[in-house]
């Protein structure tokens, strides 16, 4: 986990609500709705502290603030990231929900985000931001919101493995030519492995009639998992240093790695699919910078910041841009036919099985 701080401004002049949130609307020019059950941070709506907790690319969110932060200067200084993981976030935010401290919770999967609208813990998104979002994309209520559609691929080594070396599709992992070749991030704490996990049961689920074939084969995979590392930068320094030649992870953090600090990563598609998860955000129900959440949503889900994210970050947007970046069109993705709602009834309990009854036990 870890904390980076914001030096907040003092003495920041107050502004009206319309005034200071206009350039942070949807479209350019207009000004966001104000979501309704958060905290305005102070009783004239003008730039307060707010706080972030993101389970996004660490580098990825200093960057979105900062722009946000540029584009908006009466904001400058307002914003303190803390970096969880998603189902961590979720934890948090259920047990500040007498106090809460957060005002946005970034990065989340639909299961999770659903969980936290359906506690309580959650507040609607500006008016603006909820009507450009698909409504398959989205709480009915605008409780969370979709940023983008996570496509869940293989990350691999290309200093170890290539060629016909490369699995081509979710079974071959099981193969014993890849044991003490897999790392896995820590899936309890991740919501992008308990989301792969979930699919690797749910895709298996209709022909056994139960999660047992999905259990046998995370039971196998097991087998040929060398270790469970503790957090994302673990996991890619890992296999960096060729602890192990692959993992299984989410396309936007691959090619961000692979563009940055581990250029020998690559991103595989597997040949039957992918599963797409919808990540998202929502703003914390009363907490103490909601003027501040409403703000950075609405600039995050304009459709001109997340073209460039789709274009600069390997983003593949909720929201219909005009159109597809080049690196999509080129990739080939194809998704695994799911059945999300069946997965999020289910991922407590299949998630739990796996911790007490598969994991170290393959």
């Amino acid at each position: 986990m870890m904390l980076n701080r914001r030096k907040y401004l003092q003495g920041t002049a107050l502004i009206g609500t319309a005034a200071a949130l206009a350039a942070c609307g949807l479209n350019q020019g207009g000004g966001p709705g104000g979501g309704e059950g958060g905290g305005d941070g102070d009783g004239d709506g003008g730039p307060v502290p707010f706080t972030i907790y993101t389970a996004r690319d660490s580098e990825l969110a200093e960057k979105v603030v900062a722009d946000f932060e540029a584009d908006n200067p009466d904001w400058e200084g307002m914003a303190t990231i803390l970096t969880l993981g998603a189902q961590e976030a979720l934890e948090r935010v259920r047990a500040e929900k007498s106090n809460p401290q957060g005002d946005l919770w970034w990065g989340g999967t639909r299961q999770q985000l659903s969980q936290g609208a359906a506690d309580g813990v959650l507040a609607p998104a500006p008016q603006e931001v909820i009507d450009a979002v698909p409504e398959d994309y989205r709480d009915p209520e605008g409780l969370w919101v979709g940023e983008m559609l996570l496509a869940e691929l293989f990350m691999i080594n290309t200093e170890m493995i290539s060629g016909d070396e490369i699995p081509a599709d979710w079974d071959d992992l099981l193969d014993a030519e890849y044991t003490g070749e897999i790392v896995i991030r820590d899936v309890e704490a991740s919501g992008t492995m308990r989301a792969i996990y979930c699919a690797m049961i749910d895709r298996l689920y209709d022909d056994a009639g139960s999660a047992e074939a999905g259990y046998e084969w995370l039971l196998e995979l097991d087998a040929n998992t060398v270790t469970y590392a503790a957090n994302p930068t673990d996991m890619y320094q890992r296999v960096s240093r060729q602890e192990a030649a692959l993992s299984l992870w989410n396309l936007q953090d691959i090619m961000l790695q692979k563009n940055g600090d581990f250029p020998m990563f690559d991103a595989v598609v597997p040949a039957s699919g992918a599963p797409m998860l919808v990540d998202g955000l929502a703003k914390i129900a009363d907490g103490p910078g909601g003027a501040g959440a409403d703000a950075f949503i609405s600039y995050l889900m304009s459709a001109e910041v997340q073209t460039s994210m789709a274009e600069e970050y390997y983003q593949i947007p909720a929201i219909e841009l005009e159109q597809e970046p080049q690196w999509l069109a080129e990739l080939g993705l194809e998704e695994m036919q799911l059945d999300w709602d069946r997965i999020a009834e289910n991922e407590d309990e299949w998630i739990g099985h796996w911790a007490s009854s598969i994991k170290g036990k393959g």
